[in-house]
């Protein structure tokens, strides 16, 4: 069971849309998005690419809930790409080389970014897929405070979600090759600690001096949503393994959960020079569990792997609160002992060197069953989300 006051939550996930027989990127989002949003209605929406569709849950409150809407999105998601003849693959760059130049989405909009970022629109590694995980309800003012205190914990979680080891043919030795390409956005990466007042001054000095068109435009890796009360937090690769984003959203909950009280309480974010988060953070895109990370603590290098623990220490209380610590112990062990999606690709690909074979593998995980079977989601943290909240309803 849920405990009072557990924030409600939601992930926004991105995929590619990819030929069965050459295994290559294909621009069919126009025929995907309409097939998925009749059981989907707006939550199947188009990419910046046409090759690209992005799938959102609704807002839950259990993880339980959360579990199913990951799953039902997919299923639809993937349904609609096999009616038109492609394969929903979620890997965070495309792993065989795409067509190029990349076929926008032709929206006005997307028009007028590409030619506000020029050659970043068509940059090899362009078709970069995330996933996003929605906290709330915030206001404006908890939404900053609490992306000042997540900060120096984002490089540990996105360690846990590399899963784009091969771009475009090539691996070229970092376990989330999006992350690289990623950085090449304006504002892409991390939110700088903001008040109120600081924030709307800086989108307005953004947009006056033509680093970005609008407020969508902001890539920071914490951002307060611009049409939802949430915090979006926009770390991760895309993985084809449904634990993956399950594991994400409820260890970001529970730190939200313990780190908004201790802002209230009055404690001050944890502080991390901009050079060293940056750092942090590329670090943790190159060698993923591997890599050796920075202790917000301390300040001090320490391996990731210890890290992580220090995350599950640190949210127990808020991941108790919302009946999930032991959903969170079981998926954090399995990702460490099973590896990440990045580890899974190459231990596919060292098989028979086929990069066919990988992008096979993914498109199987991504429209497979979901998340195995979990005892813990069955027996706690199953109050139905109508009941607490709301499924229909919006953030």
């Amino acid at each position: 069971m849920t405990g009072p006051g557990v924030f409600r939550f939601g992930v926004e996930e991105e995929f590619l849309l990819v030929d069965p027989a050459t295994r290559l990127t294909v621009p069919r989002a126009h025929r995907v998005v309409p097939g998925a949003a009749r059981t989907l209605g707006g939550r199947a929406q188009h990419e910046f690419l046409a090759t690209q569709v992005e799938v959102c849950t609704r807002p839950v409150v259990t993880a339980a809930d959360l579990c199913r809407e990951l799953a039902a999105a997919r299923h639809a998601m993937a349904a609609a790409a096999e009616d038109t003849g492609c394969l929903l693959v979620a890997s965070g760059t495309a792993v065989l080389p795409s067509h190029h130049p990349l076929p926008l989405t032709p929206t006005d909009r997307y028009r007028r970014v590409a030619d506000h970022v020029g050659r970043i629109a068509d940059q090899r590694g362009g078709e970069l897929c995330g996933c996003h995980v929605h906290l709330g309800d915030l206001s404006r003012s908890e939404a900053l405070a609490l992306s000042a205190h997540l900060r120096p914990w984002l490089p540990v979680l996105q360690a846990l979600c590399v899963n784009s080891p091969f771009c475009e043919g090539r691996d070229g030795g970092a376990a989330s090759s999006r992350a690289g390409h990623y950085e090449a956005w304006p504002t892409c990466g991390p939110a700088p600690v903001l008040d109120p007042r600081e924030y709307e001054e800086t989108m307005r000095r953004l947009i006056a001096h033509r680093v970005i068109l609008d407020r969508k435009m902001v890539y920071w890796y914490a951002r307060p949503s611009e049409h939802l009360p949430t915090l979006e937090v926009r770390i991760a690769d895309t993985n084809a393994d449904a634990g993956v984003p399950l594991l994400l959203a409820v260890l970001l909950r529970g730190l939200a959960q313990v780190l908004l009280a201790a802002h209230r309480d009055g404690a001050p974010p944890p502080r991390m020079a901009p050079a060293v988060l940056r750092d942090a953070h590329r670090r943790a895109a190159l060698g993923g569990l591997a890599a050796v990370g920075t202790d917000p603590s301390t300040g001090l290098r320490r391996p990731v792997s210890g890290l992580v623990d220090e995350v599950l220490e640190l949210a127990a209380p808020g991941l108790a609160r919302a009946g999930d610590l032991e959903l969170a112990r079981i998926l954090l062990h399995r990702q460490l002992t099973c590896g990440t999606g990045a580890d899974r690709q190459r231990a596919v690909f060292a098989r028979r060197r086929s990069l066919t074979d990988v992008v096979d593998h993914l498109a199987r995980l991504t429209a497979g069953p979901g998340i195995a079977p979990l005892p813990v989601l069955a027996s706690g943290g199953t109050t139905s989300s109508r009941r607490a909240g709301g499924t229909a309803a919006p953030f």
